[in-house]
C-alpha cells in the first residue's frame, strides 16, 4: 500500500499536527509502523491518552484503502514533505505542514511567487489596485497566490488568469468542498492555469478555525504578501503577521485614515511595511525586475559578483542559508532570491531545511 496513505490516516487525527507527526516519524521510522502501532507504543512515542483515543478511533473507523482510491478519482493529488517538488518557500517555514493536497500543478516557477490578500468588502478603489497590481505581476511573470475568498482574493485570481499568468489557491477547506461555492468556476479554471491547494482532508468542511492556519500557507509560498484594504482584526492582518514572522517583505496599500477598511494596512506602514504605491516597487523591492530573463535561464556559470560568491561558499555538503549569510556578509533577502535563481539555472539545489548544495557539473566548470 502507498506510504501516503499512512500519512493521510495519521493526519486525520486531531491534535497531531506537524510537530507531533514529525516525532512519530522520527521513533517509528515510517507512516506504516506508526500507523499501525499499539496504544502502549504510541504512548512511549509521547502521544497523550486522548490523542492516542482519538488515533485508535479514527483507525477503527477509516478504510485507507477505499479513502486513496476516492481522493485518485477526484484527480488530487497528495504531496508530503518528503517530495522532491514539495514547495521549497514553504518548506524554509516553521512547522511546514506535513501533507498538502492539490489539483492542478506547482512548478518551480512557482518559487516567484507573491500574496494578494485582503477584505471581502472591497471598495472600488481596492478593487482597482487589485486588478492592476495582480495584472502587472502576472504580465512580469510572478505567480499570485491567494485565498480564493470574496473580495480582494477572488479579484487577483482573476486578474491573473486574465494575463495568462499563474495563481495559486489555498483553501481553508478540503479541495471537495470549495468556499464560497460561487468561486467553483474560478476554482476550476486556477486548476488549469496553477493550482488549488490544501492541507486538509478533501472533504474538511470550511469552518472558521481552518482559515488563519491556512493564511500561514499563503505567506509561507510567497516570497512578499500584500494586504490591499482591511480592518484591524482581519483575516489578511493574520496573514502578514505570519509573513512577518517568517521573514517576508510586506507590502500595504496606504488609504483613507478615516475608513474602517484602510485601518489595517496604515497601521501596517506604521510598523514598517512598505507603503505600495506603484506595482513595480514589488519587483525591485525583491529584485525581480529582469524576472523574464530568471524563467528562461539554463545552466550555466555564475554571471554577477553575488553568484560567484554564493556558490564559492557551497558544496557538495549541504549548508545552511544562515551559514551562507554569514560567510558572504550579504543579506537574507539577497542571499534567498539569488539562490531561488541560480537554483532555476541548475546551479545550486535546495535539499531541504534551508539548506543548499552546489550542483556537481555547474562546479566543476566553476573550479577549473
Amino acid at each position: 500500500m502507498n506510504e501516503k496513505r499512512y500519512w493521510i490516516g495519521i493526519n486525520l487525527v486531531k491534535g497531531i499536527g506537524a510537530v507531533r507527526l514529525k516525532a512519530l516519524l522520527e521513533f517509528f521510522g515510517d507512516a506504516k509502523s506508526a500507523w499501525d502501532a499499539t496504544p502502549a507504543e504510541l504512548r512511549e512515542a509521547g502521544l497523550s491518552k486522548k490523542i492516542i483515543e482519538r488515533f485508535m478511533d479514527v483507525r477503527n473507523k477509516v478504510d485507507l484503502g477505499a479513502l486513496w482510491d476516492n481522493i485518485a478519482k477526484k484527480n488530487i493529488r497528495v504531496m508530503t514533505w518528503n517530495d522532491a517538488d514539495y514547495p521549497a518557500r514553504l518548506r524554509e517555514i516553521a512547522q511546514p505542514p506535513p501533507i498538502l493536497y492539490l489539483r492542478g500543478n506547482f512548478i518551480k516557477e512557482d518559487a516567484w511567487a507573491v500574496a494578494i490578500v485582503g477584505t471581502r468588502r472591497v471598495t472600488s478603489y481596492g478593487r482597482q489596485v487589485t486588478e492592476e497590481v495582480a495584472s502587472f505581476l502576472a504580465q512580469n511573470g510572478v505567480t499570485i497566490v491567494s485565498g480564493l475568498a470574496r473580495g480582494v482574493d477572488g479579484i487577483a485570481h482573476q486578474a491573473a488568469l486574465k494575463e495568462g499568468g499563474r495563481t495559486l489557491a489555498i483553501l481553508g477547506s478540503g479541495l471537495n468542498r470549495i468556499y464560497p461555492p460561487e468561486h467553483r468556476t474560478l476554482a476550476e479554471q486556477i486548476e488549469k492555469a496553477g493550482a488549488i491547494i490544501s492541507d486538509y482532508a478533501p472533504d474538511t468542511p470550511p469552518e472558521g478555525s481552518n482559515f488563519p492556519p491556512r493564511n500561514r500557507i499563503i505567506s509561507g509560498l510567497s516570497m512578499a504578501t500584500i494586504i490591499i484594504e482591511a480592518a484591524q482584526t482581519s483575516g489578511a492582518l493574520i496573514t502578514a503577521n505570519f509573513a512577518l514572522e517568517q521573514g517576508r517583505e510586506i507590502f500595504a496599500l496606504p488609504g483613507n485614515i478615516f475608513a474602517p477598511q484602510s485601518k489595517g494596512p496604515n497601521k501596517l506602514i506604521q510598523r514598517g511595511a512598505h507603503p505600495l504605491l506603484q506595482p513595480r516597487d514589488i519587483l525591485e523591492v525583491l529584485d525581480l525586475t529582469r524576472i523574464t530573463e530568471h524563467r528562461s535561464a539554463q545552466r550555466t556559470l555564475p554571471t554577477d559578483a553575488t553568484e560567484i560568491q554564493l556558490l564559492s561558499s557551497l558544496s557538495h555538503d549541504p549548508t545552511h542559508l544562515d551559514e551562507i549569510r554569514t560567510k558572504t556578509g550579504l543579506a537574507v533577502e539577497k542571499v534567498s532570491s539569488t539562490l531561488v535563481m541560480m537554483e532555476l539555472k541548475g546551479m545550486v539545489r535546495h535539499v531541504g531545511g534551508m539548506n543548499y548544495v552546489s550542483v556537481s557539473e555547474t562546479q566543476a566548470e566553476y573550479d577549473a
